[in-house]
């Protein structure tokens, strides 16, 4: 791991989330969290925040976008990043590598975690960076004391349930892939490190956020750049927010999701795909029998199966 810039004395601890000292036993002892009114009004500011897969395309947008929370934006990827511009430190760090990541941590107030494969892929190139390295994650966060984590989990966690099944956060997932089950590894995981260290997690479950809504299907799950910065910030931000599951969706017309169990974050969208149906409804429709319009996860509940030319050999 390599650092670009010096690294500043660590920051107050509880600078970003809540102080674990100020946090009632009974919010580790339930799955989710009630709604308080002080979760309406947070303060949105932090000393040092890191941004994990800041090469990535979505860690690309965020850059700019997470900047005005806090001092110093600390950004990492395996892959080599933009130069530092002000307020922002750059670190080159290889997420399976349980020694860089625990330095890559040190003196960070909080954590969106948006680093791994992004993508439906055989599972051995799945499992060191979105397993080992999100393990590493929270093993560092545990070690330097950080107490909130916004992770990128995804849709793909539930996306074999039907398309058009309205579903909320206490189903059981339904995985469309390997990428989906490192995710729902992650979602367990931080369960774990919630319930035994006090670590606050949200895990995100990003439906599609792009530009614009690219299909039928993404005008359902689609998640505007706007909404997804506002959805972070909240994640950051909002008080005693324990273990939280929260679907990352515009307020799109049509919604497979429900969010109540996540109300407590006050995650309120603006944004939503009526400006692209018109395109997207122009392209032909997919035969009904095609699992990529019956389930949730589109195409990746096709992708695969991997390596079998190579056991075969």
């Amino acid at each position: 791991m390599t650092y670009k810039t010096a690294l500043h004395p660590i920051a107050h601890p509880y600078a970003c989330g809540v102080n674990p000292h100020r946090r009632s036993q009974r919010y580790r002892d339930k799955t989710s969290v009630t709604p308080t009114a002080e979760a309406s009004s947070p303060a949105q500011h932090c000393a040092r925040l890191l941004l994990t897969g800041a090469g990535g395309n979505l860690g690309k947008v965020l850059r700019t976008r997470l900047k005005p929370y806090t001092d110093t934006l600390r950004l990492s990827d395996i892959s080599q990043l933009e130069p530092a511009g002000p307020g922002e430190e750059i670190v080159t760090c290889d997420l399976a590598d349980p020694q860089a990541v625990d330095a890559l941590i040190q003196g960070v107030d909080a954590i969106v975690h948006m680093g791994g494969v992004s993508v439906e892929r055989p599972f051995e190139e799945i499992l060191p960076a979105n397993i080992q390295g999100v393990y590493n994650v929270y093993e560092a966060a545990r070690r330097h004391g950080v107490k909130r984590i916004v992770f990128a989990s995804s849709n793909h966690v539930i996306g074999f349930y039907r398309q058009g099944q309205v579903i909320d956060a206490d189903v059981p997932v339904r995985p469309d892939g390997y990428y989906g089950i490192s995710k729902a590894f992650g979602e367990n995981l931080s369960r774990f490190y919630y319930d035994r260290y006090g670590i606050e997690t949200v895990c995100l479950r990003i439906g599609s956020s792009f530009p614009e809504a690219k299909d039928r299907r993404m005008l359902v799950t689609w998640l505007s750049y706007d909404d997804l910065t506002h959805l972070i910030a909240q994640a950051l931000f909002t008080p005693h927010v324990g273990h939280t599951i929260v679907y990352g969706a515009s307020a799109n017309k049509e919604s497979w999701w429900d969010n109540s169990r996540a109300a407590h974050l006050g995650f309120a969208p603006k944004d939503n795909s009526e400006p692209f149906r018109t395109k997207a409804e122009a392209q032909p429709p997919l035969p009904a029998d095609d699992p990529v319009a019956r389930y949730q996860g589109g195409a990746f509940v096709k992708a695969g199966p991997f390596n079998d030319d190579d056991i075969k050999k």
